[in-house]
Formats: structure tokens, C-alpha cells, sequence
């Protein structure tokens, strides 16, 4: 049995259901913009609030609030009020760690 069997518990020749299918291909079109892209680089190791990472990327704050919108529906980072502020952190340490392979990937090319 292969690594990815042994972690999805099916099969690497059974089709795909398609609710698969949409997960999988909603999370490489999340990592297809290169404006989330910068944003979950951001998130890796530490949480930001909506103005930090708009100051830190010199972005605006409403694309960064579309973008972080956009990756909270796919559950690819989360968020936690502390006051009025909205601090966001990444949420699907797989997704970051195929960010950060491919990263490696982009590196070594």
C-alpha cells in the first residue's frame, strides 16, 4: 500500500466522488493566485490581522479581506477575535506544507 492510500483510506484507481473533486480543485485554485499565495507564506508560522497583512504585503485592505474570505470558506485559514480585531492564522497544516514544497520546488528549478 502507498502513502496516499494509507492516508485517504481509498484506493489510488477508485474514481474520486465529486465533492473530492471540488475540495481538491477549489485548494489549487486558491494557490493559483499569487496574492493568496503571499498570504498563506505570510501565515506559515505567525497570525496577522487584516491590516497587518495588508501593511506587510502593501496590499489594500478590502483585497486582502476578499482573499482571506476566499480561503477561510475552504477552511485554509481560521480566525480569532480578540477585541474589534480579526487575527488570522492558516489552517490545514497539508495545504501549507504543499505551499511550502512547492516553494522548495520554485527554488531548486
Amino acid at each position: 500500500m502507498d502513502e496516499y492510500s494509507e492516508h485517504s483510506g481509498t484506493d489510488v484507481n477508485e474514481d474520486l466522488d465529486e465533492e473530492t473533486l471540488f475540495v481538491v480543485s477549489q485548494t489549487f485554485k486558491a494557490l493559483g493566485d499569487p496574492t493568496r499565495i503571499r498570504i498563506l507564506h505570510l501565515l506559515f508560522h505567525h497570525e496577522y490581522s487584516v491590516n497587518q497583512i495588508a501593511e506587510t504585503l502593501r496590499l489594500r485592505q478590502s483585497t486582502v479581506s476578499h482573499q482571506l474570505r476566499f480561503l477561510k470558506n475552504l477552511r485554509l485559514v481560521k480566525n480569532r477575535r480578540q477585541g474589534t480585531t480579526l487575527y488570522y492564522s492558516h489552517d490545514d497544516e497539508h495545504v501549507i506544507n504543499l505551499l511550502k514544497q512547492t516553494i522548495n520546488h520554485a527554488y531548486h528549478c
